[in-house]
């Protein structure tokens, strides 16, 4: 689709995938999706510029520096450096434990267009607050349970950054001394309800005699990992191990949030990210049924809600942090 609008690309780079969008005048008008490779650090910066021109072919523009190309976002796993674009210690990104010139790189291929780069998680909840369910609120928590759980936090209309690790809700305790969280600590929500966590609890649970079909499913999909819909697809099987494992993550949901909530009293509360999406309103729902009882005022909830724009969360907040 041609249109003679300036273009704003957003990125969106995980561990499994690079989701790329064209924004002109608000709207998406172009988007691709390719696997991250999962080899070094070079192989995913030059995968994303590909993925970038496959997306601006799309809209009908030229791939590349065009002059209609005016920015370009990329939301990104690991500890960014706002300043110089570059990116370290993201280890669900091969190459990015190591200081990554990220930013830079794009930049360079693409014709020195402008680039900025934000975490992926914050991003995410910059796309939903301007783009998606966050719209009516200024006071928004974004809460995305994917490989991990990570969390963005909007006050008074402005994304906060604090010194660095602002809305690190994955990180806070619902358990002390709990399951060990992939961070090395005990007890933390994404112990609970990380997809990564989730999946090395029900290894652990095959291994102690409980019977379980999601590595069946999961072979079944041809996958490596035990992905979102492995875990929906087990749900509905009504996979014993799965359905305890959900249960107590609703249960460390309904913890964390509502602990935010008497903190911050804040106005919404967006549940998103991969298994989150993929369980969709019922899961939401339940984790809502789960804040309740935990409010100190709980007379007067925030809202809680699903994403509206779902997968392209992440790439549609990196268009709107760029600008687009």
């Amino acid at each position: 689709m041609a249109t003679a609008a300036p273009l704003t690309v957003g990125v969106d780079l995980g561990g499994t995938k690079i989701q790329a969008v064209v924004v002109a005048s608000r709207r998406v008008v172009g988007q691709a999706r390719h696997p991250t490779p999962q080899t070094t650090a070079a192989a995913v910066m030059a995968e994303i510029v590909e993925t970038i021109k496959e997306a601006l072919t799309a809209t009908g523009a030229p791939a590349g520096a065009s002059p209609r190309l005016r920015a370009i976002g990329i939301g990104t796993p690991g500890s960014v450096d706002g300043a110089t674009g570059h990116v370290s210690q993201s280890s669900n990104v091969p190459g990015f434990l190591a200081d990554v010139p990220l930013g830079p790189t794009v930049s360079a291929a693409l014709g020195n267009v402008p680039v900025a780069v934000d975490n992926d998680v914050r991003v995410a909840v910059m796309g939903e607050f301007h783009r998606g369910a966050g719209r009516p609120f200024k006071n928004v928590l974004g809460v995305f349970v994917g490989t991990g759980v990570g969390g963005g936090l909007i006050l008074d209309g402005k994304l906060r950054h604090g010194r660095g690790s602002a809305g690190e809700i994955g990180h806070t305790t619902v358990k002390p001394g709990g399951r060990r969280c992939p961070c090395g600590r005990r007890g933390c929500l994404e112990a609970y309800a990380g997809r990564l966590a989730l999946e090395q609890a029900a290894r652990r649970k095959q291994e102690q005699g409980h019977k379980t079909d999601l590595f069946e499913i999961m072979a079944a999909k041809g996958r490596d990992r035990v992905s979102s819909s492995v875990f929906a697809d087990a749900l509905e099987k009504g996979d014993k191990v799965t359905t305890r494992l959900i249960d107590d993550a609703v249960v460390a949901l309904g913890i964390a949030l509502a602990n935010a909530q008497n903190l911050l009293d804040l106005e919404a509360i967006i549940v998103g990210g991969g298994l989150g999406d993929r369980l969709g309103p019922p899961f939401v729902a339940r984790v809502a049924a789960a804040v309740g009882p935990n409010l100190r005022v709980p007379n007067h909830p925030p809202a809680i809600l699903g994403t509206e724009l779902g997968d392209l969360s992440g790439a549609v907040g990196a268009a709107v942090v760029a600008g687009g």
